[in-house]
């Protein structure tokens, strides 16, 4: 099995990067999220890998943070999501989001995926609900904090205005929790946007 690679980034694109590991060009399938990460060209790049053997081929993933490895290993262990589905998972969500979206059971979210629809997220969330708790930055404060109805007035605005900008309802209620409720409708806005983009 191959671990990882540890080398020169010879090829990548958006789905795709080789690097050149003692002569030889490892090529492996990635997500949108590590391929925003990878260097540039003829640089040295580590990367967690993910080996599938089948009768017919052979085919590494690859994953710029072991949290992201760590999530693909998760989510393809749910009947029906195979590698490519879980890559492709894992180009539409970074693993905390991920991970939060499943925890919350807010299994609409991850049929922004694509590939997913409604019945398979909603598998996803009933088989892995219980498993991600406690993974990553996923706690039970977290998950309650997505979950619950946020009482005061502003902070409930700027949720349903972050909604309208397309954020789903876990992440926006997650994002303003972190906010100051004293601040204006406004200002807690642009703090959670600026959550948000991390």
């Amino acid at each position: 099995m191959i671990h990882s690679l540890n080398g020169k980034l010879i090829y990548k694109d958006n789905k795709t990067a080789v690097v050149e590991c003692g002569g030889v060009g490892y090529g492996c399938f990635i997500s949108m999220q590590t391929a925003q990460k990878l260097p540039p060209l003829n640089e040295s790049v580590f990367l967690f890998t993910y080996m599938q053997v089948r009768e017919d081929a052979m085919e590494l993933f690859g994953f710029i943070t072991k949290e992201e490895l760590e999530a693909f290993k998760l989510i393809t262990s749910v009947n029906s999501v195979g590698p490519k589905l879980g890559i492709a998972i894992l180009s539409e969500f970074d693993p905390d989001r991920l991970l939060l979206f499943i925890a919350s059971g807010d299994s609409k979210a991850l049929t922004a995926a694509s590939g997913v629809g409604i019945k398979l997220a909603s598998r996803i969330v009933l088989e892995l609900k219980d498993k991600v708790k406690n993974i990553g930055n996923i706690t039970e404060e977290t998950i309650n904090i997505s979950n619950v109805n946020i009482p005061n007035s502003a902070t409930k605005d700027a949720v349903e205005a972050l909604v309208s900008f397309g954020f789903t309802n876990t992440e926006a209620s997650a994002a303003v929790s972190k906010c100051d409720p004293s601040l204006a409708v406004d200002d807690i806005i642009k703090q959670a946007l600026k959550y948000l983009s991390k």
